[in-house]
């Protein structure tokens, strides 16, 4: 993968003025009429301050700006950033943040007009948002045409990680993907399957396989227009493992609400009519650990079952432990994936848990993202 400028290309900082693109988009709890909203958890902001903290030891004069949430190119009171800008005071005093940039049309239309009112006063441009460098928006890939630019500690990390797992993975080389549709992943499946020696399958996404297979799916999700092309997947050279007992939830039932009834039922491959697959079977769970702990190297994306349900988070809970147990280097690709490894307490025991699912997802794919690109091409 070809390499980003760094922070140190960007030469001496003092009193230079440094707009960087973070990603602070934190999760927000409350904010009704009346309240303000709260951070619930300030992972996002922690990230970036290496970079921050970096950029201030050298004398630089620093502004911030992220997006939050999805405001919809005008103001939204919901989606201020002032409750981010509360918590950044304390950890980097001295970063101007600047407001939710979507609250403007032409970031997302990558406006031109935008990006250069964005570098308007300043010296250089640091990129620290991996989870928005897969989108070509005007503050990603615009003001590396006006300044000198570079890539933050963050970002630069994920390049070399995930850069790594395309370049020179340590083999065996195994994916685990699960998450709810084939459609949706079908790149990098097919990517993957050019790169790993064996690809794991588990979540919503199984069963489209398992059809494929010939087995029946009752009334769990599944793609019906990808079940010829999953069969010419599990046809090729490189292994796929999918699960062979699963969890089901029967009539009645909702997943994620144990209150709305339902019985819940083990079974092999086939699930009843009527019945849905909710969560890799805990045989499934068993072989999937042991292919984990044989692999050289492990990339997880995606929960395997509706793990935010107690009920059904006994596959997702044991991927989670294998990973954490594996002497194999591990990668966790964002989004749910990192949600769960949090969840089951596992997240410091990964070598990478990268901030970004989409981009994690883009960047093996297509081995690039639009705001990386912009970075080489910078003044």
């Amino acid at each position: 993968m070809l390499p980003v400028p760094l922070l140190e290309d960007l030469g001496p900082l003092e009193g230079r003025s440094v707009l960087v693109r973070v990603d602070f988009n934190v999760p927000l709890a409350g904010g009704g009429p009346g309240t303000t909203a709260e951070i619930a958890d300030d992972l996002r902001i922690r990230a970036a301050l290496p970079t921050l903290r970096w950029l201030l030891a050298r004398g630089a004069i620093i502004t911030a700006c992220t997006h939050l949430g999805r405001p919809k190119g005008q103001p939204d009171p919901r989606y201020s950033v002032q409750p981010v800008r509360q918590r950044l005071a304390e950890l980097a005093p001295g970063v101007e943040l600047l407001e939710n940039l979507r609250f403007e049309p032409g970031e997302t239309a990558n406006d031109p007009g935008l990006a250069e009112r964005l570098v308007a006063g300043h010296d250089a441009y640091v990129n620290d948002a991996f989870g928005a460098s897969h989108r070509a928006h005007a503050s990603i890939v615009g003001p590396p045409r006006w300044l000198p630019s570079a890539a933050g500690r963050l970002l630069a990390r994920e390049v070399e990680v995930l850069g790594g797992l395309r370049d020179a993975p340590r083999r065996p080389f195994v994916a685990v993907l699960g998450g709810a549709k084939v459609s949706d992943k079908l790149g990098v499946i097919d990517a993957l399957l050019e790169m790993v020696d064996a690809l794991v399958i588990g979540g919503a996404m199984c069963f489209t396989f398992l059809k494929a297979r010939g087995h029946r799916v009752g009334a769990s999700l599944c793609e019906e227009s990808m079940v010829g092309h999953c069969r010419e997947l599990l046809d090729g050279p490189t292994p796929i493992h999918l699960p062979y007992d699963l969890t089901a939830l029967g009539p009645g039932g909702v997943p994620g609400d144990p209150g709305a009834g339902g019985d819940v039922l083990q079974v092999r491959a086939d699930v009843p009519d009527g019945w849905m697959g909710v969560d890799i079977g805990p045989g499934s769970a068993a072989q999937f650990g042991d292919v984990i702990h044989e692999a050289g190297t492990v990339f997880w994306n995606g929960p395997m079952g509706v793990f935010e349900d107690p009920r059904f988070g006994g596959g997702t809970g044991a991927v989670a432990a294998a990973m954490a147990e594996t002497r194999a280097m591990t990668v966790v690709g964002g989004g749910d994936s990192a949600a769960a490894a949090r969840r089951f307490g596992v997240d410091r025991d990964m070598d990478h848990v990268s901030t970004g699912g989409g981009a994690s997802l883009e960047l093996i794919e297509k081995g690039d993202l639009p705001g990386l690109t912009a970075l080489r091409r910078a003044t």
